[in-house]
C-alpha cells in the first residue's frame, strides 16, 4: 500500500465520520420532536381530563390534576431541550444544517408559554 492509498483511506474514514456525525445531529433533532410531542400530549391529557371531569367536587381537583398534567409537560420541554443542547455542543455539522441551541430554546419557550396559559384559563373560567 502506498502513500496515496493510504491518504485516500483515511479520507474515506474521515468522510464516514463527517457523516455518522451528521446522522447524529438529525437522530438527535428527531428526538427532540418526539419529546416536544410527548410534552403536548401531556398537556392534551390534562385539558381532557378537566374537561371529563369538571363535575367532580370540589371543582379545584380537576384542575389541580390538569395543571400538574401541564407542569409536567413543561418540565418535558425544558429537560429535551437541555439534552438536545447538550449533545448539539459536542457535535459539529458537515453536510447539513442544524437547528441551533436558540431554535431549541425557542421552541421550548413557545410551547412552555402556550401551556402556562392553558394552566391559567383552566383556573380563570368557569
Amino acid at each position: 500500500m502506498d502513500n496515496h492509498d493510504a491518504k485516500n483511506g483515511n479520507q474515506l474514514a474521515a468522510d464516514r465520520t463527517d457523516l455518522a456525525e451528521d446522522r447524529t445531529i438529525l437522530a438527535n433533532e428527531r428526538t427532540f420532536a418526539g419529546w416536544m410531542r410527548t410534552g403536548l400530549a401531556c398537556i392534551g391529557i390534562g385539558v381532557g381530563f378537566n374537561v371529563l371531569f369538571d363535575t367532580l367536587a370540589p371543582t379545584w381537583v380537576p384542575k389541580a390534576v390538569a395543571t400538574a398534567f401541564i407542569l409536567i409537560g413543561v418540565f418535558i420541554f425544558w429537560a429535551a431541550e437541555r439534552r438536545a443542547c447538550k449533545v448539539l455542543a459536542r457535535l459539529d455539522t458537515h453536510h447539513v444544517s442544524e437547528f441551533g441551541g436558540i431554535d431549541l430554546r425557542a421552541i421550548a419557550t413557545v410551547l412552555s408559554a402556550g401551556a402556562l396559559v392553558v394552566a391559567i384559563g383552566l383556573w380563570l373560567l368557569n
